[in-house]
């Protein structure tokens, strides 16, 4: 184990071909200055352990290949020239002899050439994968890092020996090759940090030092050639070995997928991208300028003017690219449509003005939705939709403030940000919008009317952050919606501080409320009205939250709803409600009403999962009654019927709820299998004191006994109510009269010693 605040990471172990390429490189280094006696040694030192290193590095950068598939031609590349080095070199020192009188073969210059050009394939390939597009500027910025380059090469390396001073004699270019050919690779790498900028990473980083130390050692050696200064077996002959040393730690630490820089549309700009432009550009100038002062050779004004172009040209293409990019990130705040500012332009907007939000200064944030909106797409289409969506913005307007933000953030809904308002004006504002928005629309030639339903939160109270004072705004709305108020103002609910009413984080808790084993089943008794026997008892689900305490199906089935999750739900109360029912079945056999959802009449397998559930809790399927509402029905009716009618031939009941409260019940009982109606309270509640509510609920007996259906009357609150039902012919009552809703086992000590507090008042 590791000691205590250690890594435990794994560390690197040195590649094999680095250790060997460094120590031949050091060993190599022992004898610089004087040569072991005897020529075969000192051939054998040049020859053989001069070129080891090479090697070594050459298979480095072939085991790199293999490992790094990405970057397979350089590293092979890589490999290949140095090994033309090491055979090249080997030829000049057997052809030309270890103390150097002799010349150079053809072949041996050939070979140590052919290992130079071999050189520009890696670097070429190594950007090719950092860099999967290049553009214009790209292109422009390694234009000018190799012209500047080399014209500043030209003027101060090799001019002096092109463009001698008097009395020297000038070396032809044809005689330059070694100086030439590190020069170019020079201005190559000078490219490469054109184009990446001053952010190589590591392995491009040890080659870009490497080939400097080949190409400053070659211009050097040259120098020194010239003069008639060189002398074999000096320090100089170490800079290639330390260059070859640097490669064989670059395909050592070579990565398996390099990061590949940027190249999409937006502008390169930033002080690393052009630093090196500029610097060449710089370079550039200052050839020109010392060509006054004097003499070099005409490439190199040539090259200068060419880089100086390139720059001038390069600063157009940068004008360009910031126009283009101000322009992106213009549209890219912008909504299309309708030319507001959209969702993000909002949120950058809001994070600012909300991090500054005060009690002195507060902000507030309005959210709106169009009601009706759909019915205008559905009725005169999308264009006429978009239309109407246009002219929200010029209509909100001339209502705003200069510094309010008003944004389409998609679909018909509409936000307007309002810095230094409080609720009350924040309100107003609301209700003026409203009123604007109520005016009628010109749609087509077709005068329009829609509604809006607006929401209103406010910062630091009770949202103290943009995320907070979103959801906020669109609580409120969405209570405006529904309670069809116009306008909502969010207010904090004092038992959950504000947060805990939030619909969104009900949706999640009611997630782990399932999992959870949080929800529970209080029971209702139902009585026969002709004996007072107990003949049912419905599942109430209730919710033991652990911080907002017991709530009721009007707290989480509005959740349940949103969150897609009224499926589930109606499995685990089933659930429940099968337990509870095996616990008294064997003594009393109360069938128990469990309420289904439009999810679970439209789920196929829904007849097999009650079988199922029946089974491993022991009870007969009349043991349980199915109850639902007629709007269950109203999205795919077919389908419904064909789930109940495979209810009812496995033996379970069911019940139509809320009865009278739809908009064709008597066109569904005519189809739909049922057993049971149950009678909604608004119809039961004045029957002993409203002479036409008694006449309904008498018709309605009659219509539900013709058709072979009990009626169960809900909503009982008293014992007039009950014994007037009683009078009526209503089969069975359920209602405070009887029994409020109470837990299991509470359920089970009212059915010992149950007795029915509205037998005497409904026997006759």
């Amino acid at each position: 184990m590791s000691p205590p605040g250690r890594s435990t990471r794994t560390r690197r172990r040195p590649d094999p071909a680095l250790l060997v390429a460094t120590g031949l490189t050091a060993l190599y280094a022992t004898g610089v200055g004087g040569r072991p006696g005897g020529a075969v040694w000192a051939t054998a030192y040049d020859v053989v352990l001069y070129n080891l290193p090479y090697l070594a590095a050459a298979m480095a950068c072939a085991a790199a290949a293999v490992r790094v598939r990405t970057e397979r031609i350089a590293w092979s590349g890589l490999g290949i020239a140095l090994t033309l080095s090491a055979v090249g070199n080997a030829l000049r020192v057997l052809a030309a002899g270890v103390d150097g009188t002799g010349s150079p073969s053809a072949l041996a210059a050939g070979v140590s050439l052919a290992g130079y050009v071999l050189l520009y394939v890696p670097l070429i390939a190594l950007i090719r994968v950092r860099v999967p597009r290049f553009h214009t500027s790209m292109w422009l910025d390694g234009i000018i890092g190799a012209l500047g380059s080399l014209a500043a090469g030209f003027a101060f390396l090799l001019g002096p020996y092109l463009v001698p001073s008097p009395g020297h004699a000038a070396v032809a270019l044809t005689e330059m090759t070694g100086p030439v050919t590190g020069l170019l690779l020079l201005a190559v790498l000078v490219s490469v940090g054109s184009i990446l900028g001053v952010r190589l990473d590591r392995t491009l980083l040890l080659l870009t030092a490497s080939l400097c130390c080949v190409c400053v050692s070659e211009i050097v050696l040259f120098a020194l050639q010239a003069a008639d200064e060189y002398r074999p077996g000096g320090p100089l002959e170490l800079g290639w070995l330390v260059g070859v040393a640097l490669v064989a730690a670059a395909a050592t630490g070579g990565r398996d997928r390099p990061t590949p820089v940027d190249a999409g549309g937006g502008s390169r700009l930033g002080w690393r991208l052009l630093a090196v432009p500029l610097a060449c550009t710089g370079a550039s100038l200052f050839v020109l300028g010392a060509g006054w002062a004097r003499p070099m050779p005409t490439v190199s004004a040539w090259l200068a003017i060419s880089c100086v172009l390139a720059g001038i040209v390069r600063v157009a293409v940068t004008f360009r690219e910031v126009r283009g990019y101000n322009q992106i990130k213009e549209e890219a705040r912008t909504d299309e449509l309708t030319g507001l500012a959209n969702r993000r332009a909002l949120l950058e907007r809001a994070k600012r003005i909300v991090d500054a939000a005060s009690a002195s200064r507060p902000a507030a944030l309005l959210l709106l939705d169009l009601d009706g909106f759909k019915e205008v797409n559905d009725s005169l289409g999308h264009p006429a939709g978009d239309d109407l969506l246009r002219q929200v913005g010029p209509r909100l307007g001339n209502a705003l403030r200069a510094g309010d933000l008003l944004a389409r953030l998609g679909g018909d809904e509409f936000a307007v940000l309002l810095p230094d308002t409080d609720v009350d004006e924040a309100q107003a504002l609301a209700h003026r919008l409203r009123e604007l928005l109520r005016q009628p629309f010109t749609v087509e030639g077709i005068r329009l009317h829609v509604g809006v339903s607006i929401g209103v939160a406010t910062s630091p109270v009770p949202a103290a952050s943009m995320s907070e004072l979103l959801r906020c705004a669109d609580v409120a709305m969405y209570n405006a919606k529904n309670g069809q108020e116009g306008v909502h103002v969010h207010i904090p609910d004092p038992v959950t501080g504000g947060s805990g009413s939030d619909r969104l984080r009900t949706m999640e808790d009611l997630r782990t409320a399932l999992t959870d084993h949080q929800l529970v089943v209080y029971l209702q008794p139902q009585v026969d009205l002709r004996d007072g026997s107990v003949v049912g008892t419905e599942a109430l689900v209730r919710w033991q939250h652990p911080t907002r305490g017991l709530l009721s199906p009007a707290d989480l089935l509005p959740a349940a709803e949103q969150a897609g999750l009224m499926r589930p739900l109606a499995e685990t109360v089933l659930e429940l409600s099968l337990a509870a029912a095996s616990r008294w079945w064997p003594d009393r056999q109360i069938p128990v009403s469990v309420n289904l959802s439009a999810a679970n009449v439209t789920d196929l397998d829904m007849p097999s999962k009650v079988a199922a559930a029946l089974l491993r809790h022991g009870l007969p399927t009349h043991a349980l009654t199915l109850e639902l509402v007629e709007d269950t029905l109203m999205a795919d009716p077919e389908r419904g019927r064909a789930v109940l009618a495979d209810m009812r031939r496995l033996g379970v009941r069911t019940s139509i709820d809320d009865y009278g409260t739809g908009y064709s019940s008597l066109a569904y009982l005519r189809h739909l299998p049922a057993d049971e109606l149950k009678l909604d309270r608004t119809l039961t509640a004045d029957v002993d004191r409203d002479s036409r509510a008694a006449a309904i609920v008498q018709h309605t007996v009659a219509l539900a006994h013709d058709l072979g259906l009990t009626l169960v009357a809900e909503g009982v609150e008293d014992m007039a109510t009950g014994a007037v039902l009683a009078r009526l012919g209503c089969d069975v009552a359920q209602g405070y009269a009887i029994a409020r809703p109470m837990p299991v086992d509470e359920f089970l000590a009212w059915l010992v010693d149950a007795h029915d507090p509205l037998l005497d008042e409904t026997r006759v």
